[in-house]
């Protein structure tokens, strides 16, 4: 997606027309949201395939070191992200863009991200998010078991040097701390802010041009998938960009700046399409941001408000039949219901804190 001076074509606003009903009024508040969702998406062995998929982990976390009841009731998985080999230019910014309609779409969400109102958050503070979500419960490479929703509270610590408690989890009744450091028995080492820890001021510190963008992502997941010893053939640049962006959407308090550049750098990746009727956890319909991962056979969707713009959730889905379900069968949903900035762990948005359901920012 190219930025032009003199704004999208008279068939570009046609596609606009067709995609989304006008915009509302901009008399919303500026919210805030965060989502912590940790699950291990699962590629499998399609019906008829005569070979056997490897798993290719999905989201942006370190290893995260919980007591054995927090993993069974959080539902943290040690998660990771795969892109490009070492040395390697991410596709993503040489090859061609997204379809017409999303860069569109892309474009337009960019806007109004980019003019919501920044904040101050302070080394002290911590991001709060209470989020609904569901996930598969059932056994790897296996028919889907989509848990029932359920509500989950996180703080995350915003401190830019290496932190050993990064935050908390509330879910099931229960507290559960994210420590983060190296694997067990030996002695745990903090974790500094960064993709893995994306604190507001390291987001806020992100280039906002598309391009530098999509190669300062690709150069830290690069790092990290290295450290990881991550075999080349679990990692899909492609795929990868999208799922890195889409973390850092649902994960974090925003910096407009940023989401906007992380918008349009969506818009650079092949594959991303409009999903015209996409659904939260919360079972609220707009419209999604969406791209299918052909060795999994699912498609994951941002879903966003079809006025307002707002981020609402994510929602993934088979788009074929497979060992996990028929096409159609969901994998894992969410929604965003609040988000904020607070000044201690366990402590929550007063009642004037501003809702979730607003463009992040």
């Amino acid at each position: 997606m190219n930025d032009r001076a003199s704004g999208p074509t008279w068939a570009e606003r046609e596609e606009l027309a067709r995609l989304l009903p006008a915009p509302a009024e901009r008399d919303l508040p500026p919210g805030r949201h965060l989502h912590h969702k940790e699950t291990l998406m699962q590629l499998i062995d399609q019906d008829g395939d005569r070979t056997t998929a490897r798993p290719r982990p999905r989201l942006l976390r370190p290893a995260v070191l919980l007591p054995a009841a927090g993993l069974a009731l959080g539902g943290i998985l040690f998660t990771t992200l795969a892109v490009t080999g070492r040395d390697e230019a991410p596709r993503t910014a040489a090859t061609a863009a997204a379809p017409r309609g999303a860069t569109v779409l892309l474009d337009r969400i960019a806007t109004v991200a980019s003019e919501s109102d920044a904040i101050e958050v302070t080394d002290a503070q911590f991001v709060y998010v209470r989020t609904l979500q569901a996930a598969n419960t059932g056994a790897f490479g296996g028919p889907v078991k989509l848990g029932k929703p359920g509500e989950r509270e996180v703080w995350m610590a915003q401190k830019s040097g290496p932190v050993i408690d990064e935050g908390l989890i509330h879910e099931d009744g229960k507290y559960f701390p994210i420590e983060v450091g190296v694997p067990d028995g030996e002695k745990p080492v903090g974790y500094p802010a960064g993709l893995n820890r994306p604190t507001y001021t390291w987001l806020a510190s992100l280039p906002t041009d598309p391009d530098a963008l999509l190669r300062r992502l690709a150069t830290e997941i690069t790092a990290d998938q290295d450290a990881r010893n991550t075999p080349a053939d679990e990692r899909d640049p492609d795929q990868d960009a999208f799922e890195a962006i889409g973390g850092l959407l649902r994960e974090t308090l925003m910096p407009p700046r940023t989401a906007a550049a992380l918008y349009k750098a969506a818009a650079r990746i092949p594959g991303v399409s409009v999903d015209s009727d996409a659904v939260d956890a919360a079972g609220r319909h707009g419209i999604g941001v969406a791209r299918d991962d052909e060795r999994a056979g699912w498609r994951t969707a941002w879903v966003f408000d079809a006025k307002t713009l707002a981020y609402l959730g994510e929602r993934t889905y088979l788009i074929r039949d497979t060992s996990m379900g028929r096409k159609g069968t969901v994998t894992n949903t969410s929604a965003v219901l609040e988000r904020a900035v607070v000044d201690a762990l366990r402590e929550k948005p007063s009642t004037t804190a501003r809702p979730a359901g607003l463009p992040v920012a």
